[in-house]
């Protein structure tokens, strides 16, 4: 099996979204390969877990003041800000025979890549079920996956550096579920790289790069001419769409 690698680059949410659902349908249809992909959001923006409420979950006015896009992931999980300078994501399409059949195995294979990278940058790390990663006892990666249709996803980030004022000023934190859990305390819950070592974004990608690829056959790629009409078609119809990202 031959992987596809393609190197880090900036999208805007909608079509960063519609990129990962073209290579998944691809790879349904055998038209696409494999693939491991990095990449950054720009403008910043803020994305929810499939089953989310954006009203419930994102200060939309405050979003459209700081020209931040807000999007729905096909993945579950919570609310995610993505910096556009502070993070690097990765996503991860193969078919589901080609990765772990429990769904705790294959998060703890992927995750343990971004652990690797992190160790030959002089960072101790360790994967914290579900699908985190900690450093110090603090979050600093964070990943969602989902199976449709015998294709596998996994996308996660990894926090270069981490503006908590302006993450919890986009985010609504239910007094319910996080009672006492204020700005102050979030410091002590969320870390990133910046924190602990000096590496740069390329250094940190050429180490996810190598950490990804051991024992894998896997070539620098790029996008097909029908991935990326399929994913300007989707991010359109879907990922822009009033009626997808206010589904509930």
């Amino acid at each position: 099996m031959i992987w596809r690698l393609i190197r880090f680059e900036y999208r805007d949410a909608a079509m960063n979204m519609a990129l990962d659902e073209a290579v998944s349908n691809g790879i349904r249809n055998l038209t696409s390969p494999p693939t491991i992909r990095f990449y950054g959001w720009r403008p910043s923006a803020v994305s929810i877990g499939r089953f989310q409420s954006f009203h419930d979950e994102v200060d939309l006015r405050r979003c459209k003041e700081l020209g931040v896009d807000v999007v729905r992931r096909r993945t579950g999980g919570g609310a995610v800000f993505h910096d556009g300078e502070g993070e690097i994501t990765y996503s991860l399409i193969a078919s589901e025979r080609a990765m772990p059949k429990d769904i705790n195995g294959a998060y703890q294979e992927i995750c343990g890549y971004i652990v690797s990278a992190l160790a030959t940058l002089g960072v101790r790390s360790q994967f914290s079920p579900v699908n985190d990663i900690l450093v110090d006892g603090k979050k600093i990666s964070g990943s969602a996956q989902s199976r449709r249709d015998s294709v596998f996803l996994q996308h996660g980030t990894l926090l270069l550096d981490v503006n908590l004022e302006k993450m919890f000023g986009l985010l609504k934190i239910s007094d319910v579920k996080n009672a006492g859990r204020d700005l102050a305390s979030a410091s002590g819950r969320v870390t990133s790289l910046k924190a602990h070592s000096d590496a740069t974004r390329q250094e940190v990608l050429y180490a996810l790069e190598r950490a990804f690829l051991v024992g894998r056959n896997c070539q620098q790629g790029g996008w097909s001419g029908m991935e990326l009409k399929e994913a300007d078609k989707l991010a359109s119809l879907r990922y822009r769409a009033i009626e997808w990202n206010e589904e509930r």
